[in-house]
């Protein structure tokens, strides 16, 4: 995943730290990510989001707001409005790089954010929140105990996750006076509201409320076992999956046609985890899948393995070839299952050398209709001939290129 580090102006002047994560194939679409309160931009739910989207074609910008992070101004002359300002500033610059975002994804008060800040930006075709709190006030909760001496003295320092911010009266004044009623209801994009039922620090009451405002279409998806901070890496990732899915319903996307000479195009397969093994594979119009290894072996098992890969297209040209011949023959086929089991095995008859193993695919096929056996017996046949098994018995030959990254 290429990631370019950039600065652009905040709605004070102040420079603003961000990361554009890029996909490493077409680019499709982007996304700009507003992070949670106090939080910053390299949160890891925001890193492990950002990445998957772009594994799938979506280019990301996520930014720390003023004074948070490595962004420059003070956090103490900071409101919610600067920072729904901030996220017009990133939206600007975006749009003067030709990538204005169409997805906007926040993050507990980021996802407040985007829903005030998506009202007055056209080129928003859909919203996702993310334990979003239906009222910005919700987070004065987490320094309750200085809210008299803030209102006394107009600033206070506040211990927040184990760091000292200093919050102003401001700040208090701004999210008391913000209201999202109004705005969530005159929302001119489709709506994805993503929240965990047991998250303790923004309540599930608040996703109702926001999606009980929203007009259609609008969505809602439970984040069951997750926590507020998105801090599990499975978590992350769901969030990610389904964001994807979901966004190319509203999202104006146009996947470049393959490269010439290539009619299923390039495969790309991208390291998703690099503490694991967990890889995303993109191919063609839109298709993607995962794979992994078992847990046994170091992997967290959310997808196939290669060999399991490897079996998959072997049935699946297997069941694809049955189905063209009976189709021709127009015999009574009403249906192919194919069961395929990998093993190595000793080469005992193989010209070899000794403890030589080799590749053992084994297939059982059942076919369902009104055949004869003399048809049964002919599609068996015919199994042999698909391309796979063809490649898969025959020698093959891999070129491999170093490519400067």
């Amino acid at each position: 995943m290429p990631t370019k580090r950039i600065e652009f102006p905040g709605h004070s002047g102040a420079m603003l730290a961000a990361r554009l994560d890029l996909p490493e194939g077409p680019h499709v679409a982007t996304a700009l990510f507003a992070h949670c309160f106090t939080c910053g931009k390299d949160i890891p739910a925001a890193r492990r989001i950002s990445a998957r989207l772009s594994a799938l074609g979506i280019a990301v910008l996520r930014f720390d707001f003023t004074g948070l992070g490595h962004s420059g101004g003070e956090f103490a002359n900071t409101s919610f409005t600067s920072n729904v300002d901030d996220l017009l500033a990133a939206h600007a610059y975006l749009s003067k790089q030709n990538m204005a975002p169409s997805l906007l994804i926040g993050h507990s008060l980021g996802g407040a954010a985007v829903l005030k800040a998506a009202a007055t930006l056209d080129s928003v075709k859909a919203v996702v929140t993310i334990g979003a709190p239906f009222d910005p006030g919700h987070v004065t909760h987490n320094f309750a105990d200085a809210l008299a001496e803030i209102e006394e003295k107009g600033q206070a320092e506040v211990n927040l996750g184990g760091r000292i911010f200093s919050i102003g009266k401001g700040f208090l004044d701004d999210v008391a006076e913000t209201k999202l009623a109004v705005a969530t209801s005159r929302l001119n994009a489709a709506l994805l509201v993503m929240h965990a039922p047991l998250d303790a620090i923004v309540g599930i009451e608040n996703a109702s409320e926001i999606f009980g405002t929203a007009k259609h279409p609008k969505s809602f998806v439970t984040l069951d076992g997750a926590d507020h901070l998105v801090s599990r890496a499975e978590d992350a990732e769901y969030i990610a999956s389904v964001i994807a899915t979901w966004s190319e319903r509203y999202l104006d996307i146009h996947r470049p046609a393959p490269p010439p000479g290539a009619p299923e195009g390039v495969l790309r397969v991208s390291e998703a985890d690099p503490k694991g093994f967990l890889t995303d594979i993109t191919s063609g119009d839109g298709h993607h899948l995962v794979a992994d290894e078992p847990l046994a072996y170091g992997g967290t098992n959310k997808g196939l393995s290669p060999y399991g890969l490897l079996s998959a297209g072997l049935g699946a040209c297997t069941s694809m070839t049955i189905r063209m011949y009976a189709r021709r023959k127009q015999w009574p086929l009403a249906q192919v299952s194919v069961d395929v089991s990998h093993d190595k095995v000793h080469a005992q008859d193989a010209e070899t050398g000794v403890g030589d193993k080799i590749d053992t695919w084994r297939r059982r096929i059942k076919l369902t209709g009104d055949l004869t056996q003399d048809q049964r017996a002919r599609l068996l046949e015919i199994a042999d001939k698909c391309p796979v098994h063809r490649t898969l018995e025959r020698s093959s030959k891999v070129i491999t290129e170093l490519v400067e990254g």
